[in-house]
């Protein structure tokens, strides 16, 4: 059973670092050198965790970092599962709830993405307000898992206004640059076409991208508390004459690590 299935991941990371867990994070494209500076880490590849999906994107290590990083006992995912590798949306969200029966209440979601919004431009940091999933298969759909949460969720508050406050005052002191924006999930791996960002645009999205909202959905069902943080590495489709690639994604991303990382540490510090 799914359930038996999250405890025995749990138990076995338990069973490699003893330590109470403060905070969970997931690395996008641009923030792997984040895990790097953790403390002594205790370092778990995703094939080693019973049940975990492993990753198979360029970029993604698939490794798990325990250790201790500003002050607080942090859990890293170096690299994420997405669902166009062919998993199913509870597969993909396992280590949400994971790491919610590790008895971690805050959650921190970070992508690369596509900008729509004409100010968000490749090296923006955007703090995700808000999502539009319409092609989310629910990671929430099956038998309901009383113990994280209630059949029918409330997704008014899925990127927690508290902690996007603090990023914000974060970003002012450090003086970097932060926007905020509502971010549009389709399920890929083809990019999206100019006819569905024009829709996009219309519906209210400030950017577009392949991941995060899976994860997000089911920590909210959790009860965590979600700050979810966005790198702009491009523009989208038929919003400028560059062909889209994940060649450039990574590329902009590289750029803009330095900035993202000092931001990103900050934060946990504060949080």
């Amino acid at each position: 059973m799914y359930i038996d299935e999250i405890k025995e991941a749990a138990s076995y990371i338990q069973s490699r670092y003893h330590e109470p867990l403060d905070l969970a994070i997931v690395l996008g494209s641009g923030l792997g050198p984040l895990a790097d500076q953790i403390k002594n880490p205790v370092v778990i590849d995703y094939k080693d965790i019973p049940h975990f999906p492993q990753s198979t994107i360029k970029g993604h290590e698939g490794k798990l970092y325990l250790g201790e990083l500003n002050g607080k006992n942090i859990a890293v995912m170096k690299g994420r599962v997405h669902y166009y590798e062919g998993h199913s949306s509870k597969s993909i969200t396992l280590c949400i709830r994971v790491f919610r029966a590790l008895n971690i209440r805050k959650l921190i979601l970070t992508n690369a993405c596509g900008g729509i919004r004409e100010d968000l431009m490749p090296g923006q940091i955007t703090l995700i307000s808000d999502h539009i999933s319409f092609l989310c298969p629910s990671p929430l759909i099956g038998p309901n898992l009383d113990e994280f949460g209630p059949r029918f969720k409330d997704m008014t508050d899925v990127y927690t206004k508290t902690l996007r406050e603090k990023a914000l005052q974060v970003a002012k002191d450090v003086h970097v640059d932060i926007k905020e924006g509502i971010y549009a999930y389709f399920t890929g791996p083809q990019f999206e076409t100019p006819a569905e960002i024009r829709a996009l645009k219309v519906m209210g999205a400030d950017m577009v991208g392949m991941s995060t909202v899976p994860e997000a959905i089911v920590a909210r069902h959790s009860g965590m508390e979600v700050l979810g943080i966005s790198l702009i590495t491009n523009r989208a489709a038929g919003l400028s004459s560059n062909t889209l690639s994940h060649q450039e994604v990574e590329e902009e991303a590289t750029k803009a690590q330095d900035r993202l990382v000092l931001f990103v540490n900050r934060v946990i510090a504060s949080i």
